[in-house]
């Protein structure tokens, strides 16, 4: 089974393989709103190379798996489709990455500067996904999904690794979430010892559906973050880790998003995309309600936003 697969050991073995050709992103704790000193610790992964998590995620399948001279696809909202260009350029490796119209300007500028062979099409992640496929059918590019692959997840479960390295003694971390490939790796990560929430937008309530369900399945799609918290449906393999680690998904509404982007702006001068604002949203709008005591942590990813304008 894929899941046992991704597990606290191989996620530190990752973080040793991948760690030269990350960043170590910094925390903040958020003495605001309300919030007392200490209480809430944010990681700020929009600092990240490429401006967000999948950044990890594609280092560990770039140096994990072998690459053929064709190089590798990939199919994204935007963040995981800069990832891939970034960590192939780094590479040497060629890269074709196949993204919706609704991905930002701000994230299709970035693939084509990391040198990418860039083609925009569809109405949704689905779309891409469908086109990455059909365009690797008879050649012989390494496909790196977004979320439902070992590799991935691994990567991306390094990120907790951090996180309770610079915050030590979390109670708690809320995470955004698309496909699931974060969350499964902060889930395996933690596994029972830090509680894991998902928050994930009304408009696109992918995981919320599949925990009711008891299985991956369909949801909408749409809202402010369409563009990186919107697949069709949860991952496959992402959802037995989901499923055993994660507590709760907490809903959130466009306008919480958006609140959650003006509040980390106007207070603490941090420009995150409406996805890297998610989690955040969650406390400020009170759909998650912290204990006496506890400390939160929340992951901020990622940063591919043309909102603040320096004009």
């Amino acid at each position: 089974m894929t899941h046992r697969l991704v597990t606290k050991d191989a996620i530190a073995e990752t973080y040793d393989l991948i760690r030269p050709h990350i960043r170590r992103t910094p925390v903040l704790d958020w003495a605001e709103d309300g919030f007392a000193p200490g209480a809430v610790t944010l990681k700020l992964e929009l600092l990240q190379y490429a401006g967000s998590f999948k950044t990890r995620g594609a280092f560990a399948n770039l140096l994990a798996r072998e690459i053929p001279a064709a190089g590798v696809c990939a199919a994204s909202g935007g963040n995981h489709g800069a990832a891939v260009a970034y960590a192939a350029m780094k590479r040497g490796v060629p890269a074709h990455v196949f993204v919706p119209a609704i991905s930002a300007p701000a994230k299709i500028a970035r693939i084509r500067d990391f040198g990418a062979e860039l083609v925009v099409g569809g109405d949704s992640y689905a779309d891409a996904l469908a086109a990455s496929e059909e365009w690797r059918r008879g050649k012989d590019a390494l496909a790196i999904h977004a979320f439902d692959q070992v590799e991935t997840m691994l990567g991306q479960g390094t990120l907790a690794l951090e996180f309770e390295e610079q915050a030590p003694g979390l109670d708690t971390i809320l995470v955004a979430v698309g496909g699931g490939g974060l969350i499964a790796g902060i889930a395996a990560w933690c596994a029972g010892r830090i509680r894991v929430i998902g928050v994930e937008p009304e408009a696109s309530p992918t995981l919320a559906h599949a925990l009711a369900a008891g299985q991956p399945v369909d949801a909408p799609v749409g809202g402010l973050a369409a563009d990186s918290l919107a697949p069709r449906r949860v991952g496959a393999h992402v959802f037995p880790i989901v499923q055993a680690h994660v507590e709760r998904v907490a809903l959130v509404s466009d306008r919480d998003i958006a609140a959650a982007q003006k509040a980390l702006w106007g207070r603490g001068r941090v420009a995150a995309e409406p996805g890297g604002a998610t989690a955040f949203a969650a406390l400020l709008c009170g759909r998650y309600i912290p204990r006496l005591g506890e400390r939160v942590g929340v992951v901020i990813s990622g940063g591919n936003t043309n909102a603040v304008n320096f004009g």
